[in-house]
């Protein structure tokens, strides 16, 4: 049969015919330099714990800390954002240890800002839900209810000792109301004008925080419904993003990633400041515990999986495999 013509004429399929011309066209890239390695350190351990729920994931020590923070700047990865675990005892109803100058998130800030100077970006959680023994991320009113007025006094504490710990980065994560003019204001008030505010603008509550409570220790009782946003919801996240940014944010977070990249993508349509998405514990553990029964390929999903939180508008992502990712790419 005589063919005229070329018929279909449009076939991108040419564009994907061999790795390099797939590689040359592709419109999304991810770089080492886009990661973020969230990092967890516990008192009163003597070598790394693995965490049960993130394989190959650690609790670290001080020293081990120290060593993860190096591979880190040696992978090219841009930042690490800290995370302390104190001996149970310590916990109270206020958290009191989490702005002890002497408690394990300060000491570790000092300890990774004098192993690696400025070549990594030292990121501190400011929330308080790792230092109380009910688990939230606010004081309790005499109700049991998180006070959100009396929690930010907490948070401006906490900022002031997180910076003068070393803290390049401070990130509020308790989705307090007014949360980031509060921090603002406490570090302008020390000196503290270039200490940088990463807002969890978009902190959602999520089933997929599991493993990470096994990761700090978590003493929650009850959930955290009252603060964080609901899953139902999209357009209240650009009300809090309008909120943060007049407050003074430098940069933003979606939280957590995967389950919410239209939520990425809004955000990062509305905002000219630099975005985030924090790629979290439980979404690590799927493809870890799937990959450990063989049912996907690991390092494939691990890549397609941080691609499409690229592709959605982050300019940062926050993921366990930092390291490893940045070494691969």
């Amino acid at each position: 049969m005589t063919r005229y013509g070329s018929f279909p004429g449009s076939r991108p399929r040419r564009l994907r015919t061999t790795p390099a011309m797939r590689r040359m066209v592709a419109e999304t890239r991810l770089h080492p330099a886009d990661l973020i390695l969230p990092a967890f350190v516990r008192e009163g351990i003597d070598s790394p714990v693995e965490i049960g729920s993130m394989p190959g994931v650690f609790q670290h020590t001080r020293d081990s800390l120290k060593k993860a923070a190096v591979e880190a700047v040696e992978a090219g990865v841009s930042g690490i954002m800290l995370f302390g675990v104190p001996l149970d005892e310590k916990k109270d109803g206020a958290g009191t240890v989490g702005t002890d100058p002497d408690g394990i998130l300060q000491v570790a800030l000092r300890d990774v800002r004098a192993e690696v100077g400025d070549d990594l970006i030292v990121m501190s959680d400011l929330c308080l839900d790792e230092f109380t023994d009910h688990g939230h991320c606010g004081v309790l009113d005499e109700q049991g209810r998180v006070d959100n007025d009396a929690t930010l006094e907490r948070y401006a504490e906490m900022a002031q000792v997180q910076a003068d710990a070393g803290a390049h980065v401070v990130g509020p994560s308790g989705m307090m109301d007014g949360q980031i003019g509060v921090v603002r204001d406490a570090l302008d008030q020390i000196g503290r004008e270039d200490v940088a505010v990463l807002a969890y603008t978009a902190k959602y509550s999520s089933a997929f925080y599991g493993p990470f409570r096994e990761a700090v220790g978590s003493s929650l009782r009850g959930d955290r419904k009252t603060y964080q946003q609901d899953p139902a919801n999209a357009r209240e996240s650009l009300r809090e993003l309008a909120l943060d940014l007049e407050e003074g944010a430098d940069m933003v977070m979606v939280k957590p990633a995967g389950p919410y990249l239209d939520i990425l993508a809004k955000v990062a349509d509305a905002v000219d400041v630099p975005v985030a998405a924090y790629q979290i514990s439980g979404e690590y553990a799927m493809i870890e515990a799937a990959a450990q029964r063989g049912w996907i390929e690991r390092d494939r999903a691990i890549m397609e999986a941080l691609t499409g939180i690229k592709r959605a508008g982050a300019n940062m992502i926050l993921t366990y495999w930092a390291t490893e990712v940045a070494r691969q790419l």
